[in-house]
């Protein structure tokens, strides 16, 4: 380095703590870390682990969704608990055939079903849920495209929509999610949209809208990039990896139900 180099006034760096809220620059306390350190770590920690193992009031969340003009209706995984949810993600992909029958009550063959489901954040579904739901389902409504349901999904897996969404004969799913909690947010959603789902489909078929939350992605702009992905769909009949090339195709203008 030059003498010239040296004698600058030096910049300074920005605090990277306004940047991410992930843990940088704690600081030290001798050996150690700062006390308010490691008690937010324990804070954090523990809401991680309270929104796996929470169960989501669904009584609640039908009351709260109560002026949606749709049906809501309850499923339930194979997992049964949440214990066994937590050791067996395949039991929450799956729906009993008994839970399944019910599902012959309500209408079929509609453009969309939502699912609305626990997943791995309770908190997430309990905090956001009932406002993104019913976001999307009146951003659906205005673009003139028919939901079926809503389904309140318990002990679920993402995969569970595909059978539910077979079952009543959707066109799209639209499955909104409790997200893996971090140490960061353990109240993020995440929304996977598939075309046609079954039994069956892999998530190479899926598009995904993730971090959906305060601090993250907005309720409002979260719901305006998955109706998008829904009319797209439609438009296309091609969801997942092949949805953007399929999309680049379209003539501007042209209708969803085309």
């Amino acid at each position: 380095m030059t003498k010239a180099e040296l004698e600058q006034p030096r910049r300074e760096l920005p605090d990277l703590r306004e940047m991410t809220q992930a843990r940088v620059l704690l600081g030290r306390f001798g050996a150690g870390l700062p006390t308010r350190v490691v008690q937010s770590f324990q804070l954090d920690h523990a809401r991680a682990r309270q929104a796996v193992w929470s169960e989501v009031d669904r009584a609640a969340l039908r009351q709260e969704l109560s002026d949606l003009k749709v049906h809501i209706a309850d499923v339930e995984s194979m997992a049964g608990n949440r214990e066994v949810f937590v050791r067996r993600p395949d039991l929450g992909r799956r729906v009993p055939p008994e839970v399944m029958q019910r599902l012959d009550a309500l209408p079929q063959r509609f453009d969309a079903v939502i699912v609305l489901a626990d997943g791995l954040s309770a908190s997430a579904v309990t905090v956001n849920g009932a406002s993104l739901t019913r976001a999307v389902a009146r951003r659906l409504e205005a673009a003139k495209i028919s939901v079926g349901a809503v389904i309140l999904a318990a002990q679920a897996r993402v995969a569970l929509a595909d059978p539910v969404g077979e079952r009543l004969k959707a066109r799209v799913s639209i499955m909104l999610i409790g997200e893996r909690p971090g140490l960061s947010a353990a109240d993020s959603l995440g929304a996977y949209v598939t075309y046609r789902p079954e039994t069956g489909t892999p998530d190479s078929r899926r598009n995904c809208v993730s971090n959906i939350r305060q601090g993250g992605l907005a309720i409002a702009d979260a719901a305006d990039a998955i109706v998008a992905l829904v009319i797209t769909m439609l438009k296309t009949g091609v969801s997942g990896v092949g949805l953007h090339a399929a999309a680049a195709k379209l003539p501007a203008g042209e209708s969803p139900h085309s």
